[in-house]
């Protein structure tokens, strides 16, 4: 029997992946909010992989759980993830996943475009996703996979902000209002450029957002955690110094 997969957090996301790990034949071990982390560890000191799947809102309070013993055996899939997320944490090379499929209760699995992954156990998360027919590929490097995680970002923050406005779906957002949109997208850079500590190859994230609406041009822009997303924004963009001004704008009307 090939050795279990640990999935923390069995929302819709981590049951996708529990599935195809399954598929691949690898038991997995659910740990839910209610579970000791430490005790399933202590059982399971050496399993393939540790699946970080639980909210963006919860992520930090979760990895300071994360026992010594799984620190080299750790995944992460969260929404607006970067790399300082996990760099302040002592693990050891974790694998990340940028997710782009969608999966609502009730609903199969929609790919929108195929997900990257980067990291050590980055074969096994595309071989569990292929086995349920989503479609992902490895991405080599750090470099790239920051690209890829920024990539969703921009694509995730900024159709839930300016959806806030504009309601409606990325296609009619980029068709109709791609001024505002742009504005946007760009103020988004912004922070992200300051998470990230770097300048970052915007036209290219622009080119990369699109294919994005491609993939689902009927995809809402304004998904439930737009408000707290755009707060989220402009928190960061004030500890970085940033004027934001749309965002703000957007904010107050």
């Amino acid at each position: 029997m090939k050795s279990p997969v640990i999935v923390v957090g069995m929302g819709e996301m981590g049951s996708v992946f529990a599935r195809g790990f399954l598929r691949c034949g690898h038991p997995v071990i659910p740990v839910t909010r209610d579970m000791s982390v430490e005790a399933v560890a202590a059982e399971y000191p050496e399993p393939a992989l540790v699946l970080v799947a639980v909210g963006e809102a919860a992520l930090q309070s979760v990895l300071e759980t994360i026992p010594e013993v799984w620190h080299n055996k750790l995944a992460l899939l969260q929404n607006e993830l970067l790399p300082s997320d996990w760099q302040q944490h002592p693990f050891n090379n974790p694998t990340v996943i940028s997710v782009w499929f969608e999966k609502k209760k009730g609903k199969d699995s929609k790919p929108l475009i195929s997900s990257p992954a980067w990291g050590p156990s980055a074969g096994l998360l595309v071989y569990a996703l292929s086995s349920l027919d989503i479609p992902a590929h490895i991405v080599d490097t750090l470099d790239g996979m920051t690209y890829e995680l920024v990539r969703k970002n921009v694509y995730i923050v900024t159709t839930n902000i300016a959806g806030l406005k504009t309601g409606g779906t990325v296609s009619e957002l980029w068709a109709k209002h791609e001024a505002f949109a742009r504005e946007v997208a760009f103020e988004v850079m912004d922070v992200q450029e300051a998470l990230v500590g770097h300048e970052l190859p915007r036209e290219r994230l622009i080119e990369g957002m699109l294919e994005a609406f491609d993939g689902d041009p009927d995809h809402g822009c304004m998904g439930r955690s737009a408000p707290s997303r755009l707060a989220r924004a402009i928190t960061q963009a004030d500890a970085a110094g940033l004027d934001v001004s749309t965002l703000r704008s957007i904010a107050e009307s």
